[in-house]
């Protein structure tokens, strides 16, 4: 726990005795009502107060105008505006609101602190209000924002805080740090301050007067990077994001519905906290805090050191590949400020150093960043300068960057202040430049980690191989011909054999930390999923079981048919893997995960208001439209359900998984299996009753996933549907009574337009009649849902299954057990 927090109970609010009587408690200054000592300012929903307080301990005479929790037993301070100079009571201090539009702290003295709302003029009724976010505002008559304390912050960031870390030409907002108490009672600036780096405007570093003391990693383009649980027991969620808004670029946290009141603080000690209010315990909950261990301050480890926070039982230093300790006798006492050296000097330009890839890493400090390159301009840019010894590269478009969307950063001399995550999504992959193949950490020899630049005989252009996604290359030095990498060849449905990029199961390995169980992030029917890194960019990879049975023909369906889709609707397959009993397909990584894991979580369901799922909507029915018309092949996806559809990190959807998948011939409208697979309550009744589907059955499927998008109910649920047997049950007998609007998902309700929303529930009913003829086909959808409609047909009685078996979230595996489930 914050120090200064264990030391809240000591400070308390001073109530001062004045001869003015009391105001009533308001939220808002307006002209004429001057605050005063005793008085306060609560916001509307009594969350935060704004006052005169004295802290225990300082001296007496001393009162500062702050904001605090109103309803927080342990006083606890978010802002101060007049930190550097306090007032007495005997001064007579107030605070007002002037008609330039100004806040003003004065006494008898004259003017202490004011807000120089510079822009604004006179006025006959701007208004100072405190919000529940804690944020205190200066309005015009017409609404307009002047001033605003959270771009004035103290030593706390509050939930929808900024802290800029790039200020752009258009930006109103300041480069602010965050700036430490002097002490557990004294407000004023200490020295410890947090904030965007202005050097480099890529990371955030904690510093001690003018001295780094914690740094954290260059942005790698991720939006949400950390979530964190309050409790077991909890959905509770924290989200610190990076986001790019305009030319800004700036920090910013959000919580789940429900959560605690939470805050990021700046301690007088010069840690970083994430704090929760628990009120059972009325105390203040450290989530989270840096730096945590010893190696986690800058530099700890010394130049070409690095803190290894994946080691056990705790982080270490470590030596950079290629590189010793530059004194064994000070590591083996646990001092690492000598750091290490090269065991082998670089050989210089073009004699065939090369690049050893470290995964996951934090980059060292001190970089260049070089605009406007591609991924092999930026290797070319550091192989062809002889003091380069290292390069990253990342892809900024997740975090909606606008402009130049690469960051290529090169190093020079040594590496300072280098550290490995691990599974992080902070982690990068560092490109580290040695004079030859050297062991790695656990002393084994690595060929295939290493990649080799050839120049040509004027330095300025390198050999590229292009494989068609993602095939792993390898160049073996100046004038050496290209290592092919074979492709894998599977048979087509009508055509001839298929090439597709092969990828080495060793090269995915290493991508995956050897298939770490910390880097899975799904697991469905034929094995797991796993988040990786392969030549720098972001991979998730489908490991097949080696024991499922029916493994192979989903791994060769798989790739047969999105090697053969191209559409922004639909998931992209990079390469895959056939070595052994492994099988293994190779997919772009999508950072916001599946549909289901962010409209059924209420800790990212604030990811999703009614113009972003009507989005998904949208884009969905695109993707299944070229699937059944537009593609070379028309094809039954058979499991489309909220699991397999993807979110990019712009909310755009990406049907996923088509193991499942069957293609149809030019004149074939349906067929039949007596291996019926899927997924209960998404599957249409005739398909799961006597194994008949067609495009029709998946116009069904998309019906149900619109009913849980407008709802955000799960389509299995029991304990949302008023009794009735099943979520389709329950939506058509609220639809026939006239009770549409109650079907909507009260988390949209305030922003959803309702006629968007009341298409969407009629479409929906369509899908899922009865009888497949009777739906409609999806282009049909497609034009509704895209352009209106008034006068579509009445919906007749869906069909829908009641099941009498528990409940089972994925059946991909064996086929349904007809006689536990009646049709309806």
């Amino acid at each position: 726990m914050d120090c200064r927090s264990a030391l809240g109970s000591s400070i308390t609010v001073l109530l001062i005795l004045v001869l003015l009587p009391l105001r009533a408690s308001d939220d808002r200054l307006t002209l004429g009502k001057p605050l005063s000592p005793g008085a306060t300012i609560v916001s509307h929903g009594g969350v935060f107060a704004l006052g005169f307080f004295a802290p225990s301990g300082a001296a007496p005479a001393n009162l500062y105008l702050g904001i605090w929790y109103n309803s927080v037993t342990e006083l606890t301070v978010v802002w101060i505006a007049n930190r550097e100079a306090p007032v007495a009571n005997s001064t007579a201090p107030t605070l007002y609101l002037t008609n330039t539009s100004n806040l003003v702290l004065g006494d008898v003295k004259g003017r202490v602190w004011t807000t120089y709302v510079a822009s604004a003029s006179s006025s006959s009724s701007p208004e100072a209000v405190l919000l529940d976010t804690g944020n205190l505002v200066i309005r015009s008559p017409n609404g307009t924002i002047l001033w605003e304390s959270f771009d004035h912050p103290t030593d706390t960031m509050l939930p929808d805080m900024k802290m800029v870390i790039k200020q752009g030409s258009r930006s109103g907002s300041p480069m602010e740090r965050l700036v430490s108490w002097k002490g557990p009672s004294d407000p004023s600036p200490g020295t410890f301050s947090y904030g965007g780096d202005p050097a480099t405007s890529l990371q955030v570093i904690l510093w001690n007067g003018t001295r780094p003391l914690y740094r954290s990693a260059p942005w790698t383009g991720y939006r949400v990077k950390s979530e964190y649980q309050t409790s077991s027991t909890s959905s509770i969620s924290i989200y610190l994001a990076i986001v790019n808004d305009e030319d800004e670029r700036y920090i910013s946290f959000t919580l789940s519905d429900g959560a605690w009141l939470t805050r990021l603080v700046l301690t007088y000690s010069g840690g970083i906290q994430i704090q929760s209010w628990n009120a059972s315990s009325s105390a203040w909950a450290v989530l989270g805090q840096w730096p945590l261990y010893r190696c986690d301050y800058y530099g700890y480890c010394g130049p070409n050191g690095y803190c290894d926070e994946t080691a056990t039982p705790l982080p270490t230093c470590m030596c950079l590949n290629g590189f010793e300790p530059a004194s064994k006798d000070e590591w083996q006492t646990g001092r690492f400020s000598e750091g290490c050296r090269r065991k082998e000097a670089l050989g210089g330009c073009g004699t065939g150093d090369g690049f050893f890839i470290l995964q996951g890493m934090k980059l060292p400090d001190g970089f260049a960043l070089v605009a406007n390159k591609t991924l092999m301009e930026c290797a070319t840019e550091c192989a062809r300068n002889c003091s380069c010894v290292a390069y990253a590269y990342a892809n900024l478009t997740s975090g909606t960057f606008r402009g130049d969307t690469t960051r290529c950063l090169v190093w020079a001399g040594q590496l300072v202040d280098t550290g490995k995550f691990g599974s992080s999504p902070a982690g990068d992959t560092l490109y580290l430049r040695t004079a030859g193949l050297d062991d790695d950490a656990a002393g084994k020899k690595t060929k295939s980690n290493t990649v080799r630049i050839a120049l040509t005989t004027a330095g300025s252009n390198v050999v590229i191989i292009m494989c068609i996604f993602l095939a792993f290359f390898k160049l073996r030095g100046k004038n050496k011909k290209l290592e092919k990498y074979k492709k894998l060849k599977v048979s087509s449905y009508g055509s001839s054999d298929l090439e597709f990029p092969f990828v080495r199961f060793e090269e995915i390995s290493m991508a995956t930390e050897n298939f770490s169980e910390t880097c899975v992030i799904g697991q469905g029917g034929f094995g797991k999923v796993y988040k990786g890194t392969l030549h720098g960019q972001q991979i998730a990879v489908k490991r097949l079981s080696r024991d499922s049975q029916q493994g192979t023909i989903e791994f060769t369906s798989e790739v047969i048919l999105i090697a053969k889709l191209q559409h922004r609707n639909l998931v992209r397959l990079l390469g895959c893997c056939d070595e052994g009993d492994e099988k293994l397909l190779i997919y772009e990584y999508l950072p916001n995960m599946s549909l289901y894991a962010t409209l059924f979580d209420e800790s990212r369901k604030m990811l999703l208001d009614w113009a972003t799922r009507f989005s998904i909507i949208k884009g969905v029915a695109r993707g299944l439209l070229y699937l059944h018309r537009d593609s070379r092949m028309t094809i039954i996806h058979r499991d489309l359900k909220a699991g397999n559809i993807l979110l990019d990190a712009e909310m755009n959807p990406k049907i996923a998984d088509f193991g499942m998948a069957r293609i149809f011939g030019n004149n074939q409208e349906n067929a039949n299996t007596q291996r019926v697979v899927g997924t209960y309550g998404y599957m249409a009744p005739e398909y799961a009753m006597e194994g008949v589907f067609s495009a029709k059955s998946d116009i069904y499927s998309f019906g149900v996933l619109l009913l849980e998008v407008v709802t955000g109910i799960k389509r299995s649920s029991s304990s949302h549907t008023l009794g009735y047997s099943s979520l389709i049950d329950y939506f058509w007998n609220m639809w026939k009574e006239g009770k549409a609007k109650d079907l909507v998902d009260s988390f949209i309700m305030d922003t959803c337009s309702l006629d968007e929303v009341f298409l969407s529930i009629h479409v929906a009913l369509l899908c899922i009649q009865e009888n497949p003829d009777d739906r409609p086909p999806m282009s049909s959808v497609i034009s509704a849902l895209e352009k209106g409609s008034t006068t579509l047909p009445a919906p007749s009685r869906p069909g829908y299954l009641v099941r009498r078996i528990p409940e089972v979230e994925q059946m991909t595996v064996n086929a349904l057990t007809l006689t536990d489930i009646d049709g309806r």
